[in-house]
């Protein structure tokens, strides 16, 4: 054994063993959590299969692993190179991320699947992988171990070998068996609760479909009965009658601690912005210094990278009682040029059709952005305002709807992410 190893071992050895705040019955008296070295748990599982191949193509997402042809309405991305294979019970996880946060997602459809052949794929041995699973998306000491990879650029990768090097607390077997099973019935109910929400989704996908024109179509085929007779709705170029003004960059010499917000693309939710800890300020004074760039309420702001995400546009309609806030380069500012098209209709209309029009111009990658000058040269249909006012007031009623359901599964998230930190040692205890 090389001294390298000796003192390794010597160390690991040393360090106390710690115990969660809440222990199931059973276990009060059991042994603390000792530190482990992750990498001799964890067996690499990855194979290699061509481009032509019969096995279901999935894309691993922060929700989950999803088909292809689902995730992107029906459409497969086109790829030249030999697909990656994740076995059944085996985990798999996008090894780049833009946050510094990593999404691991296991195959439980029961067979082979492939993916993106950049994607490591490994399995557990001697751990629980459900254990594991909640360990790595949602236990904070591996969130600080992964946002210590970002090295330079504006991504952070996290690969296989590196993952191994990862040292965390485990309980034992029984424990972690224990643990696992708690926290995925508590997945059983937040799945349940998305099935609700995606139910919603689904019906608000169903109605635009028959409330806007099909393509060669210049009506639809639902119409409200007071306008049955209105006859055809209006053609227009996208860029005479609306434009998307893109932020600003700023460097990190000029963040400060307060003052007022910068919109990040990371803050465009879906439908409605989201802020968090993490928020970014500027001085006060850019607001002045940038007039151009502030932000209110009722503004409508896009990501132009990576805008569709999970079938769905990254584009928020920034609240009434919001505080203002500072456009942020890769974020496009809707604007309306034209004085008949309404705000709530356009805001409606566009989450149908530029998530279509991105979907139809990034096939065959997996970065699409959103092309200004392309976008500008397609043709819009548009009914008369009253129309268009009585469409959008429809649709604003489901999303409420759905913004509700998204609030019941929030709070069952909250509940989860409470209960581990009880059922896991803290990370502060590990550092100390």
């Amino acid at each position: 054994m090389s001294n390298k190893t000796k003192t390794s071992s010597v160390k690991e050895e040393a360090t106390p063993a710690l115990t969660p705040k809440l222990r199931f019955p059973g276990f009060w008296e059991a042994e603390g959590w000792q530190q482990k070295l992750i990498g001799s748990y964890l067996e690499d599982c990855s194979g290699r299969v061509p481009p032509d191949t019969k096995l279901p193509v999935y894309s691993s997402t922060r929700e989950g692993l999803k088909r292809q042809d689902a995730y992107f309405d029906g459409r497969v991305l086109q790829n030249k190179n030999d697909y990656g294979v994740v076995p059944p019970d085996c985990l798999v996880y996008r090894h780049m991320s833009d946050d510094g946060l990593f999404k691991f997602n296991i195959n439980e459809t029961g067979g082979e699947i492939a993916v993106s052949k950049e994607y490591p794929v490994f399995r557990t041995k001697g751990l629980n992988s459900v254990f594991l699973l909640a360990t790595l998306n949602e236990g904070p000491d591996f969130k600080q171990f992964a946002l210590s990879q970002k090295a330079g650029g504006t991504r952070t990768r996290l690969y296989f070998s590196r993952l191994c090097e990862w040292r965390t607390l485990l309980p034992s077997p029984a424990e972690q068996q224990k643990i696992a099973e708690c926290l995925s019935s508590v997945d059983e109910l937040i799945a349940a609760q998305a099935r609700k929400l995606d139910a919603l989704k689904t019906h608000k996908k169903g109605l635009m479909q028959q409330l806007f024109p099909r393509e060669g179509e210049t009506q639809p085929r639902l119409r409200f009965p007071e306008f049955q007779n209105a006859g055809e709705w209006k053609e227009e170029s996208f860029g005479k009658v609306l434009k998307i003004a893109s932020g600003k960059g700023f460097k990190a010499s000029e963040y400060s601690k307060t003052g007022i917000r910068l919109l990040q693309i990371e803050n465009v939710g879906y439908g409605v912005t989201k802020w968090n800890e993490n928020t970014i300020y500027l001085p006060e004074t850019y607001a002045t210094e940038y007039p151009e760039l502030v932000l209110r309420g009722g503004d409508i702001v896009l990501a132009l990278n990576r805008p569709v995400t999970n079938d769905e546009l990254k584009i928020a309609k920034i609240q009434k009682h919001e505080a203002n806030a500072i456009l942020y380069q890769r974020v496009g500012r809707l604007e309306i040029l034209n004085g008949s098209l309404r705000v709530d209709f356009a805001f409606q209309i566009c989450r149908q059709f530029i998530k279509d029009f991105v979907i139809n111009k990034s096939i065959g990658s997996d970065q699409p952005f959103i092309s200004l000058k392309d976008l500008y040269a397609q043709k819009l249909l548009l009914p008369a305002p009253d129309e268009q006012q009585r469409i959008a007031d429809c649709l604003t009623s489901l999303d409420d709807l759905i913004a509700a359901q998204t609030q019941k599964l929030d709070a069952l998230k909250i509940h989860k992410k409470g209960l581990m930190q009880q059922l896991f040692p803290s990370p502060e205890e590990v550092e100390a």
